[in-house]
């Protein structure tokens, strides 16, 4: 695959420092002057920028690609598809014409991350931890999130803007939910970029990497403490994907999602895409969906703003 993964995001909000504080809560690093508001993760280096915008919305999405070959054969299939880049002499720059998100490709490392140690688990008929607490709820330490592993951005038209990502850039399509959202993939990860059917184009959440299900929901009962307003859907696991997953809502609207245990596909030709329709195309078991989660309740703006210069 000459896509290997997500290397950033630029968020735009309304109030900057107050996301840049809801972010450095949630467990990313600030980096650099603290002018620019920009942060890291654990392993995937600097991954967040804010910057000011007038609606909440997903700026600039970055991709890591291997080398200039694969430069070219991206802008090679962007022509074809006749979407316009702009080539520089390590990146690509070009808009999705229908979801009108920007996205950077730059010859970048590929992700190494150390491994998570292994937890032990007692199950019926086998103790794992023979007299000792599980490590899970001896952790005091914060939580901070391993990598950036996807974002689900809403489309007005949702099968160009998966055309656009997997004949364009050469995403690859993991599973299906009919008539509403594509999961695809430029990594081993299950999936980096959702598509979803959407009335009007902007983001639905990010999504961050920690190390098992303790993590989640530490994570989100630490940020919730002060908080309880942030809860947006939690805890809980999806069916397509298998994570674990506890969303919370950034200051300008934004759902960010703790999650852990993604399915991870090393061997392209022994995962068959599926199509996936009814509740288990969005979860397999966990609290109720809320209806805020489908639509958010912002979405009225959105749209009204939509026709607004950015």
């Amino acid at each position: 695959m000459a896509l290997h993964r997500l290397t950033s995001i630029t968020l735009g909000v309304p109030d900057v420092e107050a996301a840049a504080g809801y972010y450095e809560e949630f467990g990313l690093t600030a980096v650099g002057d603290g002018k620019a508001r920009r942060f890291a993760t654990q392993d995937g280096g600097e991954q967040l920028k804010l910057a000011h915008s007038a609606q909440r919305r997903l700026i600039e999405l970055g991709v890591g690609v291997d080398d200039q070959d694969d430069l070219d054969r991206v802008a090679a299939s962007l022509s074809k598809l006749d979407v316009p880049a702009q080539r520089g002499a390590t990146s690509l720059r070009v808009a999705d014409p229908n979801s009108h998100l920007t996205v950077v490709l730059e010859i970048a490392p590929h992700l190494e991350q150390t491994p998570a140690e292994e937890m032990p688990y007692n199950g019926p008929g086998r103790p794992s931890r023979p007299n000792g607490r599980a490590p899970g709820v001896e952790r005091t330490d914060r939580v901070r999130p391993r990598k950036l592993g996807h974002v689900v951005i809403g489309s007005r038209d949702q099968d160009a803007s998966q055309r656009f990502f997997t004949e364009g850039l050469g995403f690859k399509a993991t599973d299906h939910v009919p008539s509403l959202a594509s999961f695809l993939r430029c990594s081993t990860d299950h999936h980096n970029i959702l598509v979803q059917k959407a009335p009007v184009d902007f983001l639905h959440h990010t999504a961050w990497e920690v190390d098992d299900v303790d993590e989640v929901g530490r994570g989100a009962t630490a940020m919730l403490e002060e908080h309880p307003e942030r809860h947006v859907w939690g805890l809980g696991r999806h069916h397509i994907g298998s994570n674990f997953f506890w969303y919370l809502k950034d200051p300008a609207g934004n759902f960010s999602e703790y999650y852990s245990d993604l399915d991870c596909i090393v061997d392209d030709q022994l995962w068959k895409p599926s199509v996936v329709d009814g509740a288990r195309g969005i979860y397999n078991w966990g609290p109720p969906l809320p209806p805020s989660f489908i639509k958010p309740e912002d979405l009225a703006a959105l749209m009204t703003g939509s026709h607004s210069p950015r």
